[in-house]
């Protein structure tokens, strides 16, 4: 059987336009580091159903978040939401995959945790081919031991004392050049990026589905002090009435 043809997707801001390359649209910035969060949420806010986000997606949602993992050079992601979520190695769908020549088949997954609390033996470090191999962003406050064991199934950089710094992070992944970084979530950790100001780009599909309840948002932490003012720069949409928004830093 065949499969379905891809939604049409158009550009409704700044420029309409009924025929857009997806690629093209979404490409990083050249010659700099960039940290692009993506997320999808309903339209009264929620990130989740569930407890996982996959409920609130539609396919074209699943091919651009396909294309945001081929166009990166490191996924970033926190270890509440690579549990949550099941996390492995990243795969790179087939329509995406040139946009992969002259580096390894798939980005690195980068997780962030601040007490290195994970499954050492799940697919995500035992799975990760050698030259994508996942990495952990940890602390100080980590015994050495446990951060030697972490070490035999990933590559374990500490980025912070008590708590990991996102700057830090984001330098660390600058220095083994990786520039172009996707950061999938969760809500803390997003919460995190805007607060030590790494964050330049937020791509997030708007579920047109109302959803109540206590859930979280996107973000989950303290209140931004000031807030966070972000400049829309791009709206895309297809006929299912789903919205595909892309806002940088004001």
């Amino acid at each position: 059987m065949q499969s379905a043809q891809p939604q049409s997707v158009n550009r409704l801001f700044p420029f309409p336009q009924s025929e857009i390359d997806l690629a093209e649209a979404y490409a990083f910035p050249e010659g700099r580091s960039w940290v692009r969060a993506i997320f999808v949420a309903s339209i009264d806010g929620a990130a989740t159903v569930d407890g996982r986000s996959g409920g609130l997606g539609n396919e074209t949602d699943r091919r651009i978040f396909a294309l945001q993992r081929a166009l990166a050079d490191v996924v970033l992601v926190g270890a509440g939401t690579a549990r949550a979520e099941g996390y492995g190695p990243a795969e790179i769908d087939p329509e995406w995959q040139y946009l992969r020549q002259g580096r390894t088949a798939a980005p690195p997954i980068a997780v962030v945790t601040g007490k290195l609390d994970l499954d050492l033996d799940a697919p995500l470090f035992a799975d990760a081919p050698a030259d994508a191999r996942t990495i952990i962003f940890t602390t100080e406050a980590v015994p050495e031991d446990q951060r030697a064991e972490a070490e035999t199934v990933a590559d374990v950089i500490v980025a912070g004392e008590e708590r990991v710094e996102p700057k830090r992070a984001i330098a660390a992944l600058a220095e083994r050049g990786l520039l172009h970084v996707t950061a999938e979530g969760g809500p803390t950790l997003l919460s995190g990026i805007t607060t030590a100001d790494c964050l330049d780009e937020l791509s997030i599909t708007r579920s047109p589905i109302l959803v109540s309840g206590s859930g979280t948002r996107i973000t989950h932490g303290p209140t931004f002090e000031p807030p966070c003012e972000m400049r829309l720069t791009e709206v895309l949409a297809t006929d299912d009435s789903y919205l595909y928004l892309r806002y940088i830093r004001a």
